[in-house]
C-alpha cells in the first residue's frame, strides 16, 4: 500500500485545501493517508505535522503533504524527524526543485499564502519530479 500512498494532514487554516488535494490525488491514482485534522476548528499545526513524519518513517506513505496556514510551522514540525525533509513550496518551480535537487518527501503548503490552483500545480510537480541524485546526493545525506 505504501508504494503508492500519500499522507496528508492540515491543522485548521489547511483544512478546506487538504480536501481539495485529496481528491487531486484520488484523480492522479494515488491512495491517501488522511491523518486529519476533519473539520475547521482550532487545532495546534505541531500535531499534523508530526503525523505525516511518523506515516513516512513508519513506511506507511512514500511521501506527504502537510497543510497550515503558511506552511511555515507545520514544515518545521515534520522536518523535527531525521527521515524526513519537508520543503515549504510557494509554486510549481519550488515544488519541481525540492524534489530535484533536495530529495524531498513532503511537500508542505500554506494555505493562507497560496491558491487553490497553485497548490495542485505544487502537487502535481512534486509528486511528477524525481529526485536527480548525482552531485546533490553528498548535500542531501548531510541533512539526516
Amino acid at each position: 500500500m505504501a508504494a503508492t500512498t500519500v499522507a496528508i494532514a492540515a491543522d485548521h487554516a489547511g483544512y478546506q485545501l487538504k480536501e481539495i488535494l485529496k481528491r487531486q490525488l484520488e484523480d492522479m491514482g494515488y491512495g491517501v493517508l488522511d491523518l486529519g485534522t476533519n473539520g475547521p476548528d482550532s487545532v495546534d499545526y505541531p500535531d499534523f505535522g508530526q503525523a505525516v513524519a511518523q506515516a513516512l518513517v513508519a513506511r506507511q506513505a512514500i511521501y506527504g503533504v502537510a497543510l497550515c496556514g503558511t506552511g511555515i510551522g507545520i514544515s518545521i514540525a515534520a522536518n523535527r524527524h531525521a527521515e524526513v525533509r519537508a520543503a515549504l513550496c510557494h509554486d510549481a518551480l519550488t515544488a519541481r526543485l525540492s524534489r530535484l535537487h533536495n530529495d524531498a518527501n513532503v511537500l508542505a503548503l500554506g494555505a493562507r499564502v497560496i491558491g487553490e490552483e497553485v497548490a495542485k500545480d505544487c502537487l502535481r510537480e512534486f509528486l511528477g519530479t524525481a529526485y536527480e541524485g548525482g552531485r546533490h546526493d553528498r548535500r542531501v545525506a548531510k541533512l539526516s
